[in-house]
Parts: C-alpha cells; structure tokens; sequence
C-alpha cells in the first residue's frame, strides 16, 4: 500500500485531498494542528474504506515535524509522497505587521515545507524514492496590498520546489508545486455570478480541483521541479475596471 501524508488535512485543500489519496488506495497520515478538524478528516477516510491515522502537528515547529516522519516510519516503514499543505496569512500593511508576525507566517509556510520536505526525504531515500508536492500560490506572482508576509512565503515555496527537485535529482524523489488560485472552501453557493466570470473557466475553483492535480503530478514521473498553475485561467484574464 501506498503511504502519503498530507499537512493541513482538517480541512480544505488538504481534506479533499486526503479524500482523493484514499479514493485512489493510500494510507494517508492526517497532519495538522487543529484536532477536532484532523480527526474529522480521519473518521470520513474510515467511513469511506479508506487507512488513516491522524498526527497533531505544528509545522512551525521543527521537533512537530520529527515526530511526525518518525511515527510515519514506525507505522509503515516509509512514505511515498508528501503533499505540503499547511499554512495561512495575516493580512496587514508592511507599517502594521510587526516581526513576530512576519516570522510566524514565514517559519510555517516556507520553513516548515522546507523542514517536511527535509525530513521526509531521509524516509524516501531509504525506500524506493517518492514524490513531494508542494502547495504555493498565485499570490507568488500577483498580490494584493496587505499581503507581503503571505506573497513572500508562497513566492518562497516556488523557489525552494525547483531548488530541491534539483538537491535530490538521484535519488528518486521529485518535487513539485501547485500555485492554486481562487478556490472556495466556504459556501460555494454564496458565490456571485460576477466572482465566476473572473475566471477563463467560467467558475470559481473548489478544493477538489487542487486535490486532483496531485494525483496527476503523483502519476506523471517525467513533471519535476515544475510548478502548475490551477486557477481557472484567472491570472491569464484581462480584467479592466470601468
């Protein structure tokens, strides 16, 4: 059986895509910080047939993240793929957002796919290789104000992909990177009609959308260093306003 762990699984991008993991016959290791959200995650994997063992972890910390490989290695002996979720941003002018909270969204987002990807490679080196995925953004290449500490961290990921696809070139590990757009985890059908047509596919993105990109990039072991762009074609959207 096939082992992936998926960091920010509770909810979200990274639920849906437990849910397709496990749709596509992993084991999936549930890590996220929140354990009400993680073990609800758990218990849909095991209603629907599927293996899952949720694992409380901060990724912010790096003694989180060690405990987390070691009980991946105790309980299946490897992983094969790792899917680097987690993360979050605080949404503050540079003149308001003070150096704690710069470094608390830097050291998770960045630092701590960096650490994952670390560590888990040491597990994927002893086996057969295995495939990392990292979760960006498009904020990495188009931003919004307020968003420095969020753009800076997602821009980060990108870089670290491509630089880690090339560390690990020989030892069968290949790393990649989704930049998702726009994708609703809320209500989706609160949704305006105008929030749709900002989008070349006519729709607003779903974490479903996210999740099956994955699964593609797991299955296609030519992609490597790359990162793919899941946005509806929004960021390719001239959009002028009157």
């Amino acid at each position: 059986m096939n082992i992936v762990i998926i960091t920010g699984a509770g909810r979200g991008i990274g639920r849906a895509t437990a849910l397709e993991f496990a749709a596509e016959g992993y084991a999936v290791i549930i890590a996220d910080i929140d354990e009400t959200a993680g073990f609800e995650t758990s218990s849909m994997l095991s209603a629907a047939g599927g293996k899952s063992f949720f694992h409380r972890t901060d990724i912010s910390k790096p003694e989180d993240i060690s405990l987390l490989m070691k009980r991946a290695g105790q309980e299946f002996g490897g992983v094969d793929v790792l899917v680097n979720n987690a993360g979050f941003g605080i949404w503050k002018s540079a003149e308001e957002l003070s150096i704690e909270e710069w470094d608390s969204v830097i050291n998770t987002n960045l630092r701590g796919t960096f650490l994952c990807s670390r560590e888990v490679a040491k597990l994927m080196i002893k086996s057969r290789g295995g495939s990392i995925i990292n979760i960006a953004s498009t904020r990495a290449f188009m931003s919004e104000p307020k968003s420095e500490a969020y753009a800076a961290s997602k821009g980060g990921i990108v870089a670290l992909t491509h630089a880690m696809a090339a560390s690990y070139s020989g030892s069968g590990i290949r790393v990649n990177c989704i930049s998702p757009g726009w994708i609703e985890t809320g209500d989706y059908g609160k949704l305006r009609k105008e929030d749709h047509e900002q989008h070349l596919s006519g729709r607003v993105g779903k974490p479903e959308d996210v999740a099956r990109a994955c699964i593609f990039l797991v299955n296609n072991d030519f992609i490597n260093g790359e990162n793919i762009i899941v946005d509806g074609g929004m960021t390719r959207k001239m959009i002028y306003e009157p």
